[in-house]
């Protein structure tokens, strides 16, 4: 078998978008959708996709868990989302000086650094201190700031 024989073998094989099986309906683009956007509830329609079996966790299957995020990628007018598509916003970029907390026991000390990895939420990035020179690793919070010293 040739490498092109190969190749659309392999895509086929891989697409999980199939004419048959269980319809289910999913929430799909009503519009083109660029990297950076923040979707909106205006920018989604649902759509019953017939979808293999196993492929289910792939794809974003509510509403809900679209609404805020930003797209990671081009997301096409009728096609189910990814779940890998789309991420949470980005509060910090890289290169953005960051008040980063540490807190413990009733003692909080407050210093100053250089984000070294952009992050939302939750995020888990590394920043440079900018008094110490030293890297540390800190949760992004939702007020900006970098909780460093946990655990």
């Amino acid at each position: 078998m040739t490498f092109r024989a190969c190749f659309f073998a392999a895509s086929a094989a891989l697409c999980a978008i199939t004419p048959a099986g269980a319809q289910e309906t999913l929430p799909v683009a009503r519009l083109t959708i660029y990297p950076g956007d923040v979707i909106a509830e205006a920018m989604l329609d649902e759509r019953a996709l017939g979808l293999a079996p196993g492929s289910e966790a792939l794809y974003a299957r509510t509403r809900d868990k679209l609404i805020g995020k930003v797209a990671r990628r081009t997301l096409l007018p009728g096609q189910p989302i990814p779940a890998i598509a789309v991420d949470n916003p980005r509060i910090i970029t890289i290169g953005a000086q960051i008040k980063m907390v540490f807190l413990e026991d009733g003692l909080q000390i407050v210093a100053y650094g250089v984000a070294q990895q952009a992050g939302g939420v939750g995020d888990l990035i590394r920043v440079r201190n900018q008094d110490s020179g030293l890297f540390v690793s800190g949760r992004v919070q939702s007020d900006g700031s970098v909780r460093v010293g946990e655990g």
